[in-house]
């Protein structure tokens, strides 16, 4: 009977923070609640608490270049699931870790010297991101100063050259690895082995196929002289959806689980090395 009665705290312990993330995400949700049962935000409807908020971390989001192909029909991919995205996920930093995140999202220009300023970067959908010599040299010299750069939300090979074409013009020949299990970013808060692909809205509502190319997940990394990883990236996932829509039934509860606990890995890696 004790053993069954441990084995059942034990259980309950290991979720216990996801029930605690559920809470704040749903009620803040609640008001949001569209008619066909997803529940949407934008920036109008899910406004910040305090935007000049003092914090110990802040949720910044990267504004790069678009080339003309990937710009041609007007969507800035820098900001897809922006803003709902960055503040939910957010939420759950702020309920599930002692960090003290501000409330609201920032967002740097890559032609601003203000990047110098924020410690922790991230990036959507770089995969499509244009390049120039002097936001290179930038965001180079940001890097190796200590910042760190989540990059998310590219897929297959195409996408996957155009990402490099940039990172190359930053890291002529620094090489890019996949991560191992035993990698420290994976075991920071949480422990991460098992690691599933985190698929975007379009490839489970919008019936949108994998193509062979995309359908593994990729975990890669660059890392500085000393060993400290400087760009961690996500290949073949798309964690910042998973964020936006961790409040919708139909978003699959394991692949939301894991884009929180991937987040807060990378961001307390980060802020810590």
């Amino acid at each position: 009977m004790r053993s069954r009665r441990r084995h059942w705290l034990n259980h309950f312990a290991k979720f216990l923070p996801l029930v605690l993330l559920a809470v704040p995400l749903l009620l803040a949700a609640q008001a949001f609640q569209e008619s066909n049962g997803i529940i949407d935000m934008d920036g109008e409807r899910f406004p910040p608490e305090n935007p000049r908020e003092k914090a110990e971390w802040t949720f910044v989001r990267f504004h790069y270049d678009l080339n003309s192909q990937f710009g041609r029909f007007r969507f800035q991919r820098w900001a897809a699931d922006y803003p709902k995205s960055d503040r939910q996920f957010v939420v759950g930093v702020r309920r599930l870790t002692r960090l003290h995140a501000r409330s609201t999202e920032h967002v740097i220009d890559s032609k601003s010297d203000d990047l110098y300023d924020w410690p922790w970067l991230y990036v959507e959908d770089a995969g499509a991101w244009h390049m120039t010599e002097d936001q290179a040299a930038r965001l180079r010299e940001y890097l190796l100063r200590g910042g760190f750069l989540m990059a998310d939300d590219s897929h297959g090979d195409f996408e996957w050259q155009t990402f490099l074409a940039g990172m190359r013009m930053i890291f002529p020949n620094r090489p890019i690895e996949d991560l191992e299990n035993q990698d420290e970013i994976f075991h920071v808060v949480y422990d991460l082995d098992d690691r599933v692909q985190i698929p975007g809205t379009r490839f489970i509502w919008g019936h949108r196929p994998y193509t062979p190319d995309s359908v593994v997940p990729v975990w890669r990394a660059i890392r500085d002289d000393k060993g400290r990883i400087m760009v961690a990236i996500c290949h073949n996932s798309d964690v910042g959806d998973a964020w936006e829509w961790a409040d919708s039934p139909q978003y699959p509860e394991r692949a939301a689980s894991l884009a929180y606990r991937i987040g807060i890995n990378y961001i307390l890696y980060g802020m810590t090395h």
